[in-house]
């Protein structure tokens, strides 16, 4: 067994339990994401409003891809544009 598997086979546990807890707190975790987008967009006033979103949208959807990995048709394998954040 090679270390990359060895290594994978360690955190597959790991992996399964982070995604039960952001299938849980899904809601809260995206709350949470909306509510620092908002603060750092504020401070920055304004100016990296583009690239907060951006990356915004990429961790919601990476959030989601972990909270419905177990889920029939969860492969899809494309992305969705994040609606705007106010």
């Amino acid at each position: 067994m090679g270390l990359l598997d060895n290594l994978k086979a360690r955190l597959g546990p790991a992996k399964d339990k982070v995604s039960g807890l952001a299938q849980q707190h899904e809601g809260k975790i995206q709350q949470g994401l909306d509510k620092a987008a908002r603060t750092v967009d504020e401070r920055t006033k304004g100016k990296y409003s583009d690239k907060i979103q951006s990356g915004t949208g990429k961790a919601k959807g990476a959030v989601d891809r972990l909270a419905h990995k177990n889920d029939p048709g969860a492969e899809g394998g494309g992305t969705s544009t994040p609606p705007p954040t106010p």
